[in-house]
């Protein structure tokens, strides 16, 4: 079991902040068991609905495997939750489908726009029914023109502006390591069912959210896409430079490379004072980040020369002692130790299962996450 704060024995679980909650989860894949993830760690009650003999596509998206056969991109997003089988081409496990759906609070989907109500689950067929039902539906490209396209992140990220942000040049576009629109998705697509939740509380009436991959991929876009919208600027990739901060880049050392991420004039200062280079903070191309920015090449060159001559752990802790921004590339491994460095517990663990996950990064003070069961058996709770 997690040691983090707040965690119970197996049969003492403290009441969630989402206790008492009941989610139908008609998701796959990731963006919305993710989201749905997350509100079991908070105490909800999610009942995934799977296919007979498939299941949910991760199950099988592997290697790696954990030691009992699950793969481990299944194991990170589907913790504390039930599995139940049913196929909703037959007439008798749609009408237990539907019956599921109609005895939750909320019911999350990410089917092509459409097919939920061709199978009679749609959101206004349950509302009728259900009036104070919270319906959230996770698509590609939302319910109208882009009904039609599929969602798939590495997609989303291609045509929705990221991919053209990403990477050394123009030439070279580069998708980010790992499916972070949707995992933004399903962070948004649970914070609009939070919203709709706290709505019924006052009105007893429930409502739809939708949240299509695009739309989060572009409100995640922030300064970027402020800077097209209000500025007429149209953003290309920079590799690990910034395009209104310096120096925020990655640079050279005599080993490894190392992140310095100067913000502001005071720690500019102080950067080019453990550099043994004072001088820099006084001269006119460096004196503002403006300044700064329009003199990159200059600066960068006046550093790595600098850094060059020293290894990254040596300009690690001069900076971090100096209160400058700064960090080795570390693989995941080595992340994981940090945070164990920095004694912040990143890693939970069940009492019905081997299977390590990454903590929940949320910290309530009166009513923690929870982790009580593992990623489930394929319709380990049919009965």
């Amino acid at each position: 079991m997690s040691d983090t704060e707040g965690s119970s024995s197996e049969n003492d679980w403290a009441p969630g902040a989402l206790d008492g909650l009941v989610v139908a989860d008609f998701t796959r894949v990731l963006a919305g068991p993710y989201a749905t993830m997350m509100l079991a760690d908070l105490g909800a009650d999610v009942v995934k609905i799977e296919r007979p003999g498939a299941g949910d596509d991760t199950r099988t998206w592997g290697p790696p495997f954990t030691a009992d056969g699950t793969a481990t991109y299944f194991a990170s997003v589907n913790r504390n939750k039930k599995s139940v089988t049913l196929d909703l081409r037959d007439p008798d496990d749609l009408a237990r489908a539907r019956a599921i759906a109609l005895q939750a609070d909320v019911v999350i989907e990410n089917f092509r726009a459409g097919t939920m109500e061709r199978l009679g689950l749609g959101y206004d067929q349950l509302r009728s029914e259900r009036p104070d039902l919270v319906y959230c539906s996770i698509t590609g490209f939302g319910r109208d023109g882009g009904a039609a396209l599929p969602g798939y992140d590495l997609l989303v990220q291609a045509v929705g502006g990221l991919m053209s942000v990403t990477g050394s040049g123009p030439d070279e576009p580069v998708k980010v390591g790992v499916a972070v629109v949707d995992v933004l998705a399903g962070l948004h697509a649970g914070l609009g069912i939070l919203a709709a939740l706290r709505h019924r509380d006052r009105t007893g009436q429930g409502q739809r959210v939708d949240v299509d991959l695009f739309s989060a991929s572009l409100s995640s876009l922030v300064n970027q896409a402020s800077g097209f919208l209000n500025a007429g600027v149209v953003p290309a990739p920079m590799g690990n430079r910034h395009p209104s901060i310096t120096p925020y880049q990655v640079f050279s050392t005599a080993t490894r490379p190392i992140a310095l991420a100067v913000g502001n004039n005071g720690q500019f200062e102080k950067a080019v004072e453990v550099l043994g280079r004072p001088e820099l903070a006084a001269d006119e191309r460096f004196t503002s980040n403006s300044a700064r920015v329009a003199h990159r090449d200059e600066l960068v060159d006046e550093i790595t020369t600098v850094l060059v001559t020293k290894d990254a752990d040596h300009w690690y802790a001069e900076f971090t002692a100096a209160g400058v921004p700064a960090g080795p590339i570390n693989s995941v491994a080595e992340a994981f130790d940090f945070a164990d460095e920095l004694g912040i517990d990143v890693r939970a663990s069940t009492p019905d299962s081997a299977i390590v996950t990454t903590a929940n990064p949320i910290r309530l003070s009166g009513t923690p996450v929870t982790y009580r069961s593992g990623p489930p058996k394929l319709g380990a709770d049919n009965n």
